[in-house]
């Protein structure tokens, strides 16, 4: 899935470092916000952090030359079961850029109504995925009393919910 490499790095004073980049394809994030503004999230295994957690529909972007609103409208689709008749670009995340160059490009989806997906069948962690619906403002509170700690969800739900505001 990764592939690190080591690179030269030519500092503003002349002298020269070695650091180690991992190289990831990027990634696509989903908020989708239906019509009581309920949040769905995915809950699965992440095996680094040995925990089920909650987050959005999210998918690497695995597939050359796809845009980045068609994975996502996959990843969507996938992953909750949904589609949506409104997309719009919401955040460009670089998650750890000390160490990464993956940017994650996250969407709100509004407007869902339920699809299926010919010949899709799960696979791996996907094939344990609990998919839930939560209020908007309940995903802000655990965000903030760190019950929920998956860095694009947080982001993203907070972003959702200053949009909101104005």
């Amino acid at each position: 899935m990764w592939n690190v490499v080591t690179d030269d790095v030519v500092l503003s004073s002349g002298g020269t470092v070695q650091r180690d980049v991992v190289r990831h394809p990027g990634a696509v994030a989903v908020i989708a916000l239906d019509d009581d503004d309920h949040v769905v999230l995915v809950e699965q295994y992440r095996h680094p952090m040995m925990a089920r957690m909650w987050e959005a529909p999210a998918g690497l972007r695995d597939v050359d030359g796809e845009p980045a609103l068609v994975t996502a409208q996959r990843e969507l689709a996938e992953e909750a079961g949904l589609q949506a008749e409104r997309w719009t670009p919401l955040l460009e995340l670089a998650l750890t850029p000390g160490g990464s160059d993956e940017v994650i490009s996250v969407f709100l989806a509004e407007n869902l109504s339920a699809c299926e997906i010919a010949d899709f069948v799960p696979e791996g962690e996907e094939a344990d995925i609990v998919v839930g619906r939560f209020p908007l403002h309940a995903v802000i509170e655990a965000v903030l009393a760190g019950r929920i700690r998956n860095a694009t969800l947080a982001c993203a739900v907070l972003a959702v919910g200053l949009r909101n505001q104005h």
